[in-house]
């Protein structure tokens, strides 16, 4: 075995986001890449973990009540259980808000301030809150809006510490010059060395207009921009400043898996980062794509996020491993259907592998009591599996080292749709009756031999399933602990006693499946998911929100703004505007002089230019097909608290 050194990230996740398929699609590629490696003798370091500070999470904290470290304790959790459930076999989980972080970002902060990267000036420009990013005149769009998120950009000046990013942008194009494989897929590749080339502006690393996240070194009035901050998380896991041993051994390894929204500052300010600190940068950043949901764009608008725990439920970790791998080539977009999905499991799941693996089992019991026997002579037929078996390795092994999945999975799954066909080309059941005994011996050997091959390819993909197919073989262990280089065609212990278990894939009955499925869609929009239960607080906190009621007199349709209404609203003791997303559901002559319940105490906030004051209750179902306003019930004075 190979003596490599391999060490491979997800993006850390930001906890103001609920888990769904794109944070599963990173971290399951991430951990079946870790995975392959570790059966091919590298030595793996795997690293995922979430992203803490920013403005986002306080103005989050602050609704909902909470302190952001709070908040982030929490949230946090949703991604370390789904990793569990996803059987990710990460090695380290790291926060921002750690300890160990905060010192290193501070370290690596002080250092390129002493070496003049890092200086202090004023900056001034459009600004998006939700991206938490500043936005260049030349990219926002007409409307002043966010060219990422479509929401309306703010204009600030503030002091700010500025890094050098200017600088090495001829060392970073040298680097990709040299390295043609530094980003992938290669039209990433081309569209960040075009971007450097156009020329890079200094980068803006500090904030002074909010307090959470990690202090400027000796300069505390200011906090390290979130980006700055979760950009080095890669170093802190890596033992930069804390273990000079394991940086030295993984570091010249390191490969990044990122969705395509985040690869500018991947692949352009943070090698700049890692030149400027002596560093080399990334091995590979790889950009995949984005999901869609049945042709639509998943949004929590339209009710059509996928919800990884909940697929990983209903069909198997494994076969939801398999389907967002298999599906889509990496690094394109892809559009995610569960009809697909249950195509896939009855197709490739249950017809081709599950078969292969049942035929083969029932046939070594019946014909040689569950013991699988030793060969005789190879035909020419079994010698074509041995190359075809030997060749499917190559080729797996040529797909990984391009993170091409698909490809990877096409040449397995070639190979067991061949040893379908070859137990039809063979007849084992003929041979059993009425054929040479020496030559069943062989086809059964051969059979046995192609999946013990195949489970050890499948293993990082679908570690379970491997896990059950090698044990109802009779193999010692497990297929990930035997490891890929040491497999050679011929290596099946003969006489081993197989333990034919339960059918790995049953299919699924697709005309049950859409009756099952309706009835779940049914249930998500009539009862609320326990899952979304905010957890329980004192009655002074309760206290600390004040309701009153109120009334619209008048509505404003606001410019561009396709789901927001200007509403004038009289609380008997004043009139306030309130700024709310329920146009699609209510027209104005029905919200004209209706009786509303408003939550009087929030801090204001700009919407679309508009200043709201205030946040009136509504609810209904998880999918936001229907709303209804909380209402008093009866004719109560304006103003009146509710309690």
């Amino acid at each position: 075995m190979s003596e490599k050194s391999f060490y491979i990230t997800t993006p850390i996740y930001y906890v103001n986001d609920i888990p769904h398929i794109g944070h599963a699609y990173t971290t399951i590629a991430a951990d079946v890449m870790a995975r392959y490696r570790r059966m091919m003798g590298d030595r793996v370091f795997f690293c995922t973990g979430t992203d803490e500070h920013g403005q986002k999470i306080q103005q989050s904290a602050d609704a909902k009540g909470m302190t952001a470290k709070e908040l982030a304790d929490r949230t946090m959790e949703n991604f370390r259980r789904l990793w569990e459930v996803l059987n990710i076999s990460n090695d380290d989980f790291i926060r921002t808000t750690e300890e160990r972080h905060e010192k290193v970002v501070q370290g690596i902060f002080k250092k390129l301030m002493d070496q003049g990267d890092i200086y202090k000036g004023t900056y001034e420009g459009w600004y998006c809150i939700p991206c938490e990013t500043y936005v260049p005149e030349s990219s926002m769009k007409e409307d002043k809006t966010c060219p990422d998120c479509g929401r309306p950009l703010q204009k600030m000046e503030e002091e700010s510490y500025f890094f050098r990013a200017s600088k090495y942008s001829d060392q970073l194009l040298d680097y990709y010059e040299k390295n043609l494989k530094a980003i992938m897929p290669r039209s990433r590749y081309n569209e960040i060395v075009s971007f450097v080339r156009s020329g890079l502006r200094d980068q803006s690393v500090s904030r002074t207009s909010i307090k959470w996240g990690i202090p400027v070194p000796g300069d505390e009035k200011h906090v390290v921009y979130v980006w700055f901050d979760a950009l080095i998380n890669y170093l802190t896991a890596c033992g930069y400043m804390s273990d000079s041993e394991k940086l030295n051994i993984f570091w010249p390894s390191v490969h990044h898996l990122v969705g395509k929204d985040i690869i500018r500052f991947h692949c352009v300010i943070w090698p700049i980062m890692l030149i400027a600190l002596g560093l080399n940068p990334p091995v590979t950043v790889f950009a995949h794509g984005w999901w869609t949901v049945e042709g639509e764009k998943m949004s929590k608008s339209k009710g059509n996020v996928v919800d990884p725990f909940e697929m990983a439920d209903v069909y198997g970790v494994d076969p939801f491993r398999y389907f967002v791998l298999r599906e889509v080539p990496f690094g394109l977009d892809g559009d995610f259907s569960e009809q697909a999905m249950v195509l896939r499991i009855n197709s490739d799941l249950a017809n081709d592998l599950g078969n292969l693996l049942n035929r083969t089992l029932q046939m070594v019991k019946n014909f040689r009591d569950g013991i699988v026997p030793a060969p005789t002579n190879f035909e020419s037929l079994d010698k074509e599996i041995e190359t075809l078996l030997q060749s499917t390795f190559s080729q797996v092994e040529e797909s990984m080292s391009c993170f091409a999945y698909e490809e990877a999975l096409k040449a397995i799954w070639a190979l067991i749709r061949r040893g379908n066909k070859y137990i039809d080309e063979t007849m084992p059941w003929k041979l059993g009756k009425e054929g040479p005994q020496e030559r069943l011996d062989t086809v059964l050997f051969v059979l046995a031999e192609m999946l013990r091959g195949t489970g050890l390819l499948i293993a990082p993909f679908m570690p379970l399933t491997a896990e059950k197919l090698w044990g109802q073989l009779g193999l010692p262990g497990t297929p990930e602990k035997h490891g890929i280089p040491a497999f050679s065609f011929g290596g099946f212990p003969a006489g081993t006693q197989t333990i034919k278990g339960d059918v790995l894939f049953p299919r699924i009955d697709v005309e049950n499946w859409k009756k099952e499925r309706a009835e779940r869609e049914a249930r998500k929009g009539s009862v609320p998911d326990p899952g979304n239960h905010e957890e329980q607080i004192m009655i002074e906190d309760f206290a600390k929100v004040e309701l009153r009621v109120g009334q619209i007199i008048a509505v404003e349709e606001i410019p561009k703004a396709k789901k927001l209404y200007k509403l004038h609203v009289d609380l008997g003791y004043e009139k306030r505007t309130i700024v709310s997303g329920i146009k699609e559901h209510f027209s104005v002559e029905e919200l004209l002089g209706k009786r509303i319940v408003v939550v009087v105490n929030l801090k204001p906030v700009k919407l679309c230019g508009v200043e709201s004051r205030g946040m009136l209750l509504a609810s209904g179902p998880a999918d936001k097909s229907t709303l209804a306003l909380l209402t008093p019930d009866k004719d109560i004075p304006l103003g009146s608290r509710v309690s």
